[in-house]
C-alpha cells in the first residue's frame, strides 16, 4: 500500500505544476544596481560602530532616542552594516532598550536567490 501511495506522489509531482510558468516575453527587473535608502527615522550603524542619523554622527543610542518623539520610541528602526559584528549589534539594541525604546527593528535587505 505504501508503495502505491509513494508512486502516486511521484506521479503527481512530475505531472502537475504548482505555479504557471511566466510568459516567455516577460523580462523580470534586476535590482542589483538599485541604491538602497534607509527609512528617514532609522539610525544607520556602520561596520566600525559609528552611528548616524540623517547623515549626522550620533554619539550613542540615548542621543538617538532623544531625537524621537514618545510615539516614535515605540518602534525604533536601525540599519546595520552587513559587516557589523553581531556582538556590536546586540549591544546597541540593548542600549536602545535600556534607554527607553519599545521595540527595536533591524532593517535588512531582502535578497532573492
Amino acid at each position: 500500500m505504501i508503495n502505491i501511495v509513494f508512486l502516486m506522489l511521484i506521479f503527481f509531482m512530475i505531472a502537475g505544476t504548482l505555479a504557471l510558468p511566466l510568459d516567455g516575453d516577460v523580462e523580470l527587473i534586476e535590482a542589483e544596481d538599485i541604491i538602497g535608502r534607509e527609512p528617514p527615522d532609522a539610525m544607520v550603524i556602520h561596520a566600525d560602530g559609528v552611528l548616524r542619523l540623517r547623515g549626522e554622527i550620533v554619539a550613542n543610542a540615548a542621543d538617538y532616542l532623544a531625537t524621537l518623539s514618545v510615539a516614535e520610541r515605540a518602534i525604533v528602526r536601525i540599519v546595520p552594516d552587513r559587516k557589523l559584528p553581531a556582538r556590536s549589534l546586540v549591544s546597541i539594541a540593548n542600549e536602545l532598550r535600556t534607554a527607553g525604546a519599545g521595540r527595536v527593528m533591524v532593517v535588512s535587505e531582502r535578497a532573492l536567490p
